[in-house]
């Protein structure tokens, strides 16, 4: 019998799993759940292989290298601190399961659905049978020990919230290499080996980063600053969420009971997010939903045709940035762009719209902070340039149909020059 399991992965290589290893048993035995696989039906980028062909990758995959990144780390950590080999269980199992709850194209579905996919990873975890059995036959307190790991508050003084659920953590370590390798972009070649030598044990007893890490560390904020940029912001995701966002809203509103075909599951997904029970949860993923966008496009009414043959085929509304007009001006070219809209039989509250983005800067927790042996420091305390990619930026942007993007851009420009 083969006691090891290869995944061969673009980032990581070869990563072994070996079932002689209980914890490592128990990894092989949850990736084998229905709930796990299903990730496999989840892009790890959403919609934006629309615009970067390449971003086909699942969050399987990137679970499976979150796991990689935190067997690392623990192996570097054990070396400092021996006691540390105690969390073994709960470090893997959190890893390897804390993107177990994204709804269909990932963070999307918290924007269309209002869904929360922490909470819904931790409610497998907690209540899913097939996840919770594995975890209690290594140990009773597991399900719990790991899904209190997926909320967001008390991130002080706790290493293994340091490594889940930080700014710097084994989920951020992994999808930024990832999704720079699977765009085609070389924004994201983050120095994962020079993090990982530089991690210490700080006196509270949290996880520090040593000074020779920090040039490593901000050049990996630096990164994730031009990711999101480049990729996470970019306004083609923007435009697709919209078209996205507005075929549920016309489902949602179809007060006059059109008819329209849509499963039970895929009903309480919309209807009734906040009551969803496992069974639905989990009966939903990307081929579910692109199924249901198909037959929305052949067999709906308007405008909600028209919006999934837009997202289908790739023929989508166009956006414009307004970023330097003032508040009045924006207004300007939004009743512009409406009356377009309404001369050429466009709904102007579905096709047209201002679109308010906000780029995400670095936020300190405190939850990793600069150890030299004497003295301890926070690390936008440290660094000028940390401080520096702390701040976040704001944006605006004009969405409309594409054949009015020349008298849009015109207007624009006309608004600007009179400013």
């Amino acid at each position: 019998m083969n006691n090891k399991r290869i995944f061969h992965d673009p980032i990581h290589k070869e990563i072994i799993i070996d079932s002689n290893k209980p914890e490592e048993l128990m990894v092989m035995q949850l990736i084998d759940t229905l709930a796990f696989q299903r990730l496999r039906r989840i892009k790890q980028l959403g919609a934006a292989s629309l615009l970067f062909h390449g971003a086909e990758s699942s969050r399987f995959t990137h679970s499976i290298g979150v796991f990689c990144v935190a067997r690392k780390i623990y192996r570097r950590l054990i070396e400092k601190n021996p006691e540390f080999s105690q969390n073994k269980f709960i470090l893997f199992g959190a890893a390897l399961l804390h993107d177990l709850g994204h709804g269909p194209l990932s963070h999307t579905s918290e924007v269309i659905f209002s869904h929360d996919h922490e909470y819904w990873s931790k409610n497998l975890v907690k209540n899913h049978s097939p996840i919770t059995s594995i975890l209690k036959n290594f140990s009773s307190d597991l399900p719990n020990q790991i899904g209190d790991l997926f909320k967001n508050q008390n991130l002080f003084s706790n290493p293994l919230k340091t490594l889940i659920s930080s700014e710097i953590d084994c989920d951020r370590l992994d999808y930024l290499l990832r999704d720079s390798y699977n765009t085609g972009t070389k924004y994201g070649l983050v120095d994962l080996e020079r993090i990982i030598s530089a991690l210490t044990f700080s006196p509270d007893g949290n996880i520090a980063i040593k000074p020779k890490g920090v040039i490593a560390i901000e050049h990996f904020l630096v990164l994730r600053n031009m990711m999101y940029r480049t990729i996470y912001n970019h306004r083609i995701n923007e435009i697709s969420t919209w078209i996205l966002e507005k075929i549920i809203y016309l489902i949602k509103g179809n007060s006059t009971k059109k008819d329209i075909w849509i499963d039970e599951s895929m009903h309480r997904w919309i209807f009734s997010p906040k009551n969803l029970e496992i069974k639905d949860f989990l009966a939903n993923d990307d081929i579910v939903f692109y199924f249901h966008l198909m037959k929305w496009k052949d067999e709906s009414f308007e405008p909600l045709e028209t919006l999934c043959k837009m997202f289908i085929d790739r023929t989508l509304l166009k956006a414009s940035d307004i970023s330097f007009l003032s508040k009045l001006q924006r207004l300007d070219i939004l009743a512009f762009a409406r009356k377009k809209c309404e001369l050429n039989n466009y709904d102007s509250e579905i096709f047209c719209g201002i679109k308010e983005r906000r780029s995400k800067g670095f936020k300190s927790n405190n939850s990793l902070k600069i150890w030299d042996g004497t003295y301890q420091n926070s690390l936008e305390n440290h660094s000028e340039l940390i401080k520096a990619l702390m701040s976040s930026k704001n944006s605006s942007l004009i969405i409309y149909p594409g054949e009015f993007r020349k008298e849009i851009e015109d207007q624009i420009a006309l608004e600007r020059d009179n400013s």
